[in-house]
């Protein structure tokens, strides 16, 4: 879509720019904003011989500590241009905030397709499975990869992963509420208390979804992973987790919970953990162990919707859509605070 007037800069002077740090650039420079990027501002630029690259930014405004991290996204990228999985590749870093008025990455345009819904309407009902087990193979491809030989040993704390994400997001939640919701409370309260007695600890994308990964055009191969703004060393199953959290999630919450799975040539939540788990060759969940996963990626994602929703009040929110997500948050804490009641039920 047209550049959003609170997200227009001198397009002049990122020419410029591009020109002295960006090889084989060739100016001038046009720009187009995309329509998704939540979090941060996201551009297709083309130059003047019709290369196109990827400029994400910073948003304007007011911004909550340690959000927005463009940097963190690039160093990440950068580093797994080395290895196997499958990223755009990274061009340049400015944290000169006179060039666009925020810090921002160049990264490659790579031209193929974003598939936003699970159902997969445009992928031919055979071809659907092909799609899912890609996106699971990918997952565990990123989960094997050596991130102390890649310089990322310090890109986050080993172990105590979940702990430290519900202390973070507790506080961004906390930050942006715009309403009590006792469910909220109760999970902040019972989750640090229930946490798993020891975890893994691997490279996580940290938003790893369908609608953060570009697809090729004429089959399943995945080219690239994107935004990988809260990237960290963390708990494989975590992510795994918040991945299968769509089979959770009702249709009208853009989930597959009660589908007809096999008449739509998708797979089951148990086929695509037993794919990862083969794949990443780690141990099947306990049953009462991937429940405490799903109440926690529940509330993690209510806390994520509860501050997009916060920036689209105050007008810094970069997606048209961002002010739905506030009638989100209190679905998936409730449904997170079921699953929870549920567990302490068998418990007894």
């Amino acid at each position: 879509m047209p550049v959003q007037e609170k997200h227009r800069f001198d397009e002049t002077r990122l020419a410029a720019y591009m020109q002295a740090h960006v090889a084989g650039f060739t100016p001038p420079v046009r720009v187009e904003q995309f329509k998704g990027g939540q979090s941060n501002p996201t551009y297709r630029l083309t130059d003047g011989a019709g290369r196109g690259y990827v400029l994400r930014r910073k948003p304007p405004g007011k911004l909550l500590p340690s959000a927005h991290a463009v940097d963190r996204e690039f160093r990440v990228i950068a580093a797994l241009n080395r290895t196997d999985v499958p990223v755009p590749r990274a061009y340049a870093l400015c944290e000169d905030e006179t060039v666009v008025g925020t810090a921002f990455y160049i990264m490659e345009f790579c031209d193929g397709r974003v598939l936003w819904d699970p159902l997969l309407p445009e992928v031919p009902k055979e071809a659907r499975r092909a799609i899912y087990a890609a996106k699971f193979e990918t997952l565990a491809r990123l989960h094997g990869v050596d991130y102390a030989a890649l310089g990322l040993g310090d890109f986050g704390r080993p172990g105590s992963y979940v702990a430290r994400q519900i202390s973070r997001w507790g506080k961004q939640y906390k930050a942006s509420e715009t309403e009590r919701i006792d469910a909220m409370d109760r999970l902040l309260d019972w989750l640090p208390a229930n946490l798993p007695a020891s975890e893994e600890t691997v490279l996580v994308h940290g938003d790893y979804r369908l609608d953060n990964m570009i697809y090729a055009k004429d089959g399943p191969r995945v080219l690239a992973i994107i935004d990988w703004e809260i990237s960290t060393l963390g708990d494989p199953l975590a992510e795994l987790s918040y991945l299968c959290m769509l089979w959770r999630n009702p249709s009208d919450m853009g989930g597959l919970a009660g589908l007809d799975l096999a008449a739509l040539g998708l797979p089951t939540e148990a086929e695509m953990v037993a794919h990862y788990c083969t794949h990443s060759g780690r141990a099947a969940p306990s049953p009462a162990l991937w429940e405490f996963y799903m109440a926690y990626n529940l509330f993690r994602v209510s806390c994520i919707r509860q501050g997009v929703y916060a920036r689209s009040l105050d007008g810094t929110a970069s997606n048209v859509r961002a002010a739905e997500s506030g009638k989100l948050v209190r679905p998936a804490a409730e449904f997170a605070w079921s699953l929870v009641e549920r567990l302490s039920a068998g418990a007894r």
